[in-house]
């Protein structure tokens, strides 16, 4: 017979048990990403979640007279109440040509509600380019980080932003001047002379299937197709949308928008499921592209 089944049974037994119960031990104690990472805010969240329109936190918001700062010009900013679960990620937005705050004001209390401080940002000036604007996003977020009266609230080093049309553009030139920012969210941009190769802050590029102002194969599917692979990076197009869909509530630029800036500034891989694999093409989406499995 076998030494092992014969010779030292009790030995042998003693081993495998003790294996056992050390394996199990690990696999109990070794606990998912989601629980071990310091940054995760709010429960667990479904595809109604992320849609709404409202989310789980209560929120407040503060104005920004012009001349608060430097650098940009008037905004406001919209923050979770609680204060039991730590500091947030932080998220400029910035509008477009000719357009005012108010036309993107309501990613403010959207995504604040999701468990960000957030600023809406009148430009400059109406005809600002999309470099300056760029510019501005970033002096937002640097009045918001060091003199703001929600300073407390915000965890410095998880930034994002987010644009629409020329802020769109902005939005995706910021990441040149500052590659720490977590994730950039670029919404019908437009810009001429971008270079995206130079992109390596994880970027979601959302479009429309009816835009004359920025076109969708003119503008955001060559500006995803030249950020570099390694990159993480999305791009999806809204079927029977346009360029002004972006100006009010809609439940796929919610959804998207949250996934995306909850996945990468706060390291949320709960969000993941809502992003890979990429959409689907359907009555809802007419095109989509991404770099899956996200890193």
């Amino acid at each position: 017979m076998p030494l092992w089944s014969h010779a030292r049974p009790k030995t042998a037994l003693t081993a495998v048990a003790a294996f056992a119960a050390l394996t199990s031990v690990t696999a109990v104690g070794a606990p998912a990403h989601a629980d071990t990472n310091p940054f995760q805010r709010g429960p667990a969240p479904t595809e109604a979640s992320v849609s709404a329109q409202k989310g789980p936190f209560a929120t407040a918001q503060v104005n920004v007279p012009a001349n608060s700062g430097e650098g940009f010009n008037d905004g406001t900013i919209y923050y979770p109440t609680d204060t039991s679960q730590g500091t947030f990620g932080a998220i400029a937005v910035m509008p477009g040509f000719l357009s005012p705050q108010d036309w993107i004001r309501w990613y403010g209390p959207t995504l604040a509600s999701q468990g960000f401080v957030v600023m809406t940002l009148d430009s400059k000036g109406f005809i600002d380019s999309p470099t300056a604007r760029g510019n501005q996003l970033l002096a937002a977020l640097d009045y918001l980080t060091t003199k703001s009266k929600v300073v407390d609230r915000i965890d410095t080093s998880r930034l994002g932003v987010v644009g629409w049309s020329m802020g769109g553009g902005g939005a995706l030139e910021s990441t040149y001047n500052r590659p720490s920012l977590k994730a950039d969210v670029a919404l019908a941009p437009w810009h001429v002379g971008l270079d995206q190769s130079k992109i390596t802050v994880p970027s979601l590029i959302l479009a429309d299937d009816n835009d004359w102002l920025a076109p969708t194969g003119s503008f955001a599917k060559p500006f995803y197709a030249g950020i570099p692979e390694s990159t993480n990076k999305a791009f999806i197009e809204l079927k029977n949308a346009n360029h002004f869909t972006f100006t009010g509530y809609n439940k796929n630029i919610a959804k998207y928008a949250v996934s995306w800036l909850k996945r990468f500034v706060d390291d949320d891989t709960r969000y993941d499921q809502f992003l890979c694999p990429k959409p689907a093409t359907n009555n809802e989406i007419s095109q989509s592209e991404e770099t899956c499995p996200l890193h």
